[in-house]
């Protein structure tokens, strides 16, 4: 038998392109970068925009309004606009790949402060950017925009827990064309994102901004929130004619100071992470409980596809209650819902509203449409 033993193989100028550590991990060194990972660098969940639990399209989008569209892709409007947008999952994409989020003016007008598409990354999947020591890594945001404007875009980021913020320009050069574009996320050594299910970092694209919040140049580091920084210099303006438009895609984040390509995860492994913010079920199954006096149940499981991120907003739809002996007690909407408790098994929830109960009575419930919402 052979052993080879090896610490780097290098490429063919003589530059380290893989290295192997004691244990057996083998880490990437594009860039001269050692520590990117070959899989799992992306930090971004449904950066090519494959999942939409919610629905392909939203309409309507505009005043004050913040809503999630696109599995885990939040529009947000601050201010009074009296714009209004649409965004869609759209098939156009760069090659390799399918999806794309496409925010369109609908109706022209203002935009208001600003109107943005934001993404929250959950603090404790932020821990290896190390912020609040001093090994703070400095990571790259990459991904692909095409636009009938060109000009400079900004994408304003938000550290929440201890309330820094930085902007990072980039252009867009030429109309009806995918340009991929790279961001430098600065690290910060002084403080530390917690570990955590809250918003580690958020990040905004700006895509009309008013005056008052692009008028001061950021530092290039993690400072003290004003409004002047939030999208310093942005004059993408996408609310002008009803044929504006600017599409994303490919957004990925990863440790390291260069972009390498984008890491495709299949549709499955895409939705389960999904699936951790924004579960919903045309059909739960039927579930077992008990009457808790003469107009609710407690104690109803709901089964769920992965643990959620945190106790869900619950939405239910037509729905219905049965006693042992197959009796139909309830047969429509109206009801209200608390959780009692959220666990791998699924969210344990106490129902109201409901007709026709005896205090303790065996009632077998079946719900319709539901949807459980644990988005950050």
């Amino acid at each position: 038998m052979s052993t080879l033993k090896v610490n780097t193989i290098q490429d063919t100028t003589g530059n380290d392109a893989l290295t192997i550590d004691s244990s057996g991990n083998v880490t990437a060194s594009q860039g001269f970068v050692p520590s990117t990972q070959l899989s799992h660098r992306n930090l971004i969940i449904n950066g090519a925009m494959q999942v939409a639990q919610r629905g392909t399209s939203f309409t309507g989008l505009s005043n004050g309004s913040s809503q999630y569209t696109i599995d885990r892709w939040n529009w947000a409007e601050a201010g009074t606009m009296t714009a209004t947008v649409s965004i869609t999952q759209d098939s156009n994409a760069p090659d390799g790949f399918n999806n794309s989020l496409k925010l369109a003016c609908t109706t022209t007008g203002s935009a208001g402060y600003y109107a943005s598409v934001r993404y929250h990354a959950e603090a404790q999947d932020l821990q290896s950017l190390a912020f609040g020591t001093s090994n703070a890594k400095v990571s790259t945001l990459s991904f692909w925009v095409k636009s009938n404007k060109t000009g400079t875009g900004t994408v304003f980021m938000s550290q929440v827990d201890a309330s820094k913020t930085t902007s990072k320009q980039y252009t867009i050069s030429s109309a009806d064309t995918w340009e991929h574009k790279t961001i430098t996320v600065p690290a910060n050594t002084s403080n530390s994102i917690a570990d955590d299910t809250g918003t580690g970092i958020q990040f905004e694209w700006g895509f009309s901004v008013d005056s008052s919040y692009k008028g001061t140049e950021p530092t290039g580091t993690w400072e003290t929130y004003s409004n002047g920084i939030r999208h310093y210099g942005n004059n993408i303006d996408i609310v002008s004619s009803t044929s504006d438009y600017v599409s994303i895609t490919g957004v990925q984040l990863e440790v390291g100071s260069v972009a390498t390509p984008f890491e495709h995860r299949s549709y499955g492994e895409e939705l389960a992470r999904c699936q951790r913010y924004y579960q919903e079920f045309g059909r739960t199954g039927y579930m077992s409980c008990r009457g808790n006096g003469t107009t609710a149940v407690s104690d109803a499981l709901i089964p769920t596809a992965t643990v959620l991120r945190a106790s869900p907003t619950i939405t239910g739809g037509t729905w219905y209650a049965t006693k042992g002996s197959g009796t139909t007690l309830y047969n429509g909407t109206g009801e209200t819902y608390s959780v009692n408790s959220v666990s791998s098994q699924g969210v344990v929830v106490d129902i109201s509203n409901i007709a026709n109960m005896t205090d303790n009575m065996v009632v077998v419930i079946q719900v319709l449409s539901v949807t459980l919402d644990a988005e950050l």
